[in-house]
């Protein structure tokens, strides 16, 4: 049975489902699809964390859950479609055995369009980027339900999409946080309107070869693609215009840029400390409206203040009023491990943000600092730091190292600022010192290198799970560190 033909309310049965990946959103597709009467068969290399518990719930619902070792080498035969998980490379066995077959490959995402409620047809307000995705969805979400309209954070954050749009009680707006993988598995989606916040060399681990960085930007572009109402995009960052003007569109729907600085007709932007809307009011030409000051915002950094400007401008397209803007982002906190001071002590501010796991991130993060311990380091997934160390060094006081690719950063700074202290802390998956005990001698080099006035901050360019579990683990062993040292 052809499956592109069918949606929520139509019988699936018959239709022979693989879903690739049985972690979160995989576990989402594979229960809807075997809920709405599809064969499905659910295959994952790994049996860890819940998989088993899950798989065996979705056994008793009659699924076919494949776990283990060797599980995901072969595509069964008879398969109508394939269901990846995001990160899935479209160069992994099972894909590109799906590929050569001809049989239609789907994102969770794209199988949640698919499946939204044709009499309640919720809008999605869609964000990608290198970085500030999550923080950015987070306001946005804030933004609406300050507005009153019942709403929700989802896809790369939060809830698998499919379960919300599955939801019996239909949401009035969903605030999408799409990745680039994400966004490579998705072929109709149609936002109300979307945002790409930047485009930075990242994941060249998943985009190889020389044109890793043009498949990567063209990945986050899709986002554009059958836009309704606002293409937003980052004045400061023109391959985010330039997706934008790439992109086919629906008629009528418009190009708003935000930028840090005073914003031309149909953009938003700062006048002064004051978030100004020059987009979405009738006297454009003319004037701007007030939509909040930074002061009621939880962070005067600049990268902070972007993002929440680019979630004034989604929410703006929307129809929600000033007021509301500026409500949900005086609510609004940002979630641990983004840039969150942890101590203060003799004029030293100790800040996390584990969060910064590239070097773009890193480098945001560093230039709302005048004077900076950095540290840094981690698995750099194929990324360079010569333009961060060019763009930071003149703030740094000094630099901490740690993880597998401290050497990729080390040998930036060497030739971009060799006259800043380096400190390289050994401990990563091979060296037999764990995560939490680095930490603590990242602490102890960095106390030594601090002087009042100065920031300590954990902003390290790079992946964790060389060394943590997560970005999560990471910044809880920094503040840990720090916490037992002040």
């Amino acid at each position: 049975m052809n499956p592109d033909i069918l949606g929520r309310h139509d019988s699936w049965e018959g239709v022979r489902a693989v879903v690739a990946g049985f972690g979160v959103s995989g576990f989402a597709a594979a229960d809807n699809l075997n809920h709405l009467g599809a064969s499905v068969v659910a295959l994952d290399e790994s049996d860890a964390g819940e998989r088993a518990e899950k798989a065996e719930l979705l056994e008793v619902l009659g699924a076919d859950v494949r776990l283990g070792p060797g599980a995901t080498a072969t595509l069964p035969d008879d398969v109508d479609v394939l269901v990846t998980s995001p990160g899935w490379r479209p160069t992994a066995p099972l894909l590109a055995q799906a590929t050569a077959r001809g049989i239609p490959v789907w994102g969770e995402v794209e199988l949640a369009w698919r499946l939204r409620d044709p009499d309640h047809r919720t809008p999605w307000l869609c964000v990608t980027g290198t970085n500030g995705k999550t923080t950015t969805v987070q306001m946005l979400d804030a933004i609406l339900r300050a507005a009153g309209l019942r709403s929700l954070a989802v896809g790369n954050v939060g809830l698998p999409i499919v379960e919300a749009v599955m939801d019996p009680e239909p949401y009035d707006v969903l605030a999408v946080e799409l990745s680039s993988f994400q966004l490579h598995y998705t072929d109709s989606m149609s936002a109300e309107s979307a945002a790409v916040l930047n485009v930075a060399e990242d994941h060249l681990d998943w985009y190889p070869g020389p044109s890793g960085m043009r498949d990567y930007a063209a990945d986050k572009g899709r986002i554009y693609e059958r836009v309704q109402r606002a293409c937003i995009y980052n004045v400061a960052d023109p391959e985010t215009e330039r997706l934008v003007r790439e992109a086919d569109v629906i008629e009528g729907a418009r190009a708003v840029g935000f930028t840090l600085g005073m914003p031309s007709v149909g953009m938003v932007g700062l006048v002064e400390d004051i978030l100004a809307d020059r987009a979405f009011i009738e006297q454009r030409d003319s004037s701007a409206a007030e939509l909040c000051t930074i002061s009621d915002l939880a962070s005067p950094a600049p990268h902070f203040v972007a993002n929440a400007l680019a979630a004034a401008a989604l929410a703006r397209s929307h129809g929600v009023s000033q007021s509301a803007v500026r409500d949900g982002l005086r609510s609004f906190r940002p979630d641990g491990h983004r840039i969150a001071v942890v101590g203060e002590r003799d004029g030293v501010t100790w800040v996390d943000d584990s969060k910064a796991t590239n070097p773009h991130a890193a480098q945001s993060s560093l230039l709302a600092y005048d004077s900076v311990v950095w540290v840094a380091g981690g698995l750099a997934k194929g990324a360079s730091f010569d333009d961060l160390v060019l763009a930071a060094r003149d703030r740094l006081r000094a630099v901490v190292l740690i993880g597998r690719d401290r050497d990729v950063i080390a040998d930036a700074l060497s030739r971009h600022a060799p006259d800043v202290p380096v400190i390289l802390v050994d401990g990563d998956e091979t060296g037999g010192v764990s995560g939490g005990h680095a930490m603590e001698r990242v602490v102890g080099a960095a106390t030594e290198l601090a002087r009042p006035g100065d920031t300590v901050l954990l902003a390290p360019g790079c992946a964790s799970m060389d060394m943590f579990t997560n970005y999560a683990e990471r910044g809880d062993a920094f503040a840990d560190a720090v916490r037992r040292r002040l």
